[in-house]
């Protein structure tokens, strides 16, 4: 009987709850969150590098993003400059890309962009690209490009990251870069094929998390038909260095 009446009593109090709900006056509710938008700027790489032939590089590695969580307009940019060779600095991607969020994970870019050196003799590539971007499963950014150019030249590029957690503010990322030539270009110099690979190892240490300096070093590679080419004007096909920069964001 005491069971009976318990659930009589609990069966009469959710009614009564759900009679008050119904008769309540919902005109002044505030509407469903509406999409919001906003932006990121990233400085991934901002370094100078000292390799093994005694040069100092200095690389950026940028992206900037405003939108919301599906649609979003990016920039990014990539490049690097041999300080006090006389050389214009390389600009070795710029573009700007629609994007859109595929999953929670991943997302697609295509755009416009331009590349080369920056100088008033040297004519620069222009190109389309499209991108795939995201986090692979056990955590690995993913980052691959195809990039193809005003005569039908192909590249494709890629990037591969994984940050290992060794304290609350401190991380070790190794990172793989594989850049392909899937066509030749008879204009600006690549042949078919692998053209080079790159390997880091970096140690990042957050001041707070919008800044964090780190320390690293790296290793590349030219291969196949651009290796070849390398050889046969005295130049090295391989480069080891050392890296100080820095990862900020706001």
């Amino acid at each position: 009987m005491n069971k009976l009446m318990k659930m009589s009593l609990f069966a009469a109090a959710v009614s009564s709850s759900l009679a008050a709900y119904a008769e309540t006056d919902k005109s002044d509710w505030p509407s469903p969150m509406s999409e919001m938008f906003f932006g990121q700027v990233m400085f991934d790489r901002l370094e100078v590098t000292r390799n093994d032939n005694q040069e100092n590089v200095f690389t950026w590695d940028t992206t900037a993003w405003y939108g919301g969580d599906y649609h979003r307009i990016v920039l990014r940019t990539e490049g690097e400059n041999q300080q006090n060779d006389g050389a214009p600095t390389d600009l070795e991607r710029t573009d700007v890309s629609y994007s859109y969020l595929l999953s929670t994970f991943w997302s697609v870019q295509a755009g416009l962009g331009v590349k080369g050196e920056l100088s008033s003799d040297n004519d620069l590539e222009h190109y389309a690209v499209f991108s795939l971007t995201g986090l692979a499963p056990y955590y690995f950014e993913v980052d691959s490009s195809l990039l193809i150019n005003e005569q039908g030249d192909v590249q494709w590029l890629n990037e591969v990251e994984y940050d290992f957690l060794l304290t609350q503010t401190s991380y070790l990322q190794p990172r793989l870069s594989v850049n392909t030539n899937i066509t030749d270009s008879t204009r600006f110099g690549r042949e078919a094929g692998v053209e080079s690979v790159r390997v880091g190892l970096r140690y990042r240490q957050e001041i707070v998390r919008e800044f964090a300096p780190y320390l690293g070093v790296y290793w590349q590679k030219q291969l196949g038909q651009t290796a070849n080419s390398a050889q046969r004007l005295g130049e090295d096909t391989s480069e080891f260095g050392v890296i100080a920069g820095v990862r900020m964001w706001f």
